[in-house]
């Protein structure tokens, strides 16, 4: 059962066009893959179309809004119906449909570090970074902390940490008051979004804290 949502005011925020690409993605994927928030969003679409649309204006917009709408309805409809192919990733041998937002994007190569892989989504976020990340079964990634914010989203498989078992559809995000040390024992797949460099807390790991900056 999924435990972990966005809140309203992300949501509304996605709705208004006022997030970065990867965190609106994120956004509609969970959306696809959770019936609660997927009827709570219809009613604040729904909510926020009335307002927009039942709002006063003053007499140029009033003009400007008419316009618009006349070339709306003038546009030429199709009434052909293309079936949408679902995005299929196969990984541990299994195959995996994407959420359509996710399955949209255009996928960089992986990148390996022992049971952990990584490849990054070809978006232009500035500092952010949305990637799809796998887990081997049995795989950890070491105690970390975050000098900025971490989205993880679960499409397959579960991991957990030191606040307990995430399951697909899982919306996590993790700031700099959170230490964990995710791992997973059959193995998981996620879409994650970082906005910098993890810091590692312990052993050998904590040499990757000076080149952070540069591979995060």
């Amino acid at each position: 059962m999924i435990k972990y949502h966005p809140s309203k005011q992300l949501m509304q925020k996605h709705i208004m066009g006022e997030l970065p690409v990867g965190l609106s993605v994120a956004i509609a994927a969970h959306i696809e893959l959770c019936d609660a928030c997927s009827k709570e969003f219809d009613l604040l679409e729904a909510k926020q179309a009335n307002e927009t649309f039942n709002a006063s204006v003053d007499d140029s917009d009033s003009h400007e809004f008419e316009s618009m709408m006349d070339d709306i309805v003038q546009l030429t409809m199709f009434d052909e119906v293309v079936a949408h192919e679902p995005e299929v990733f196969e990984y541990q041998d299994k195959r995996v449909r994407l959420p359509r937002a996710i399955a949209a994007l255009k996928l960089g190569s992986f990148m390996n570090a022992g049971k952990v892989s990584r490849a990054r989504f070809e978006l232009d976020e500035g500092p952010l970074r949305s990637s799809l990340l796998h887990i081997k079964p049995g795989g950890e990634i070491p105690e970390h902390t975050h000098t900025g914010f971490e989205l993880t989203l679960i499409l397959d498989g579960t991991f957990e940490d030191e606040s307990g078992q995430y399951v697909p559809g899982d919306f996590i995000m993790l700031d700099g008051r959170h230490n964990h040390t995710p791992k997973t024992k059959d193995g998981c797949l996620c879409f994650t979004l970082v906005d910098n460099a993890l810091h590692f807390n312990k052993g050998l790991s904590k040499l990757l804290n000076p080149i952070g900056k540069l591979i995060y």
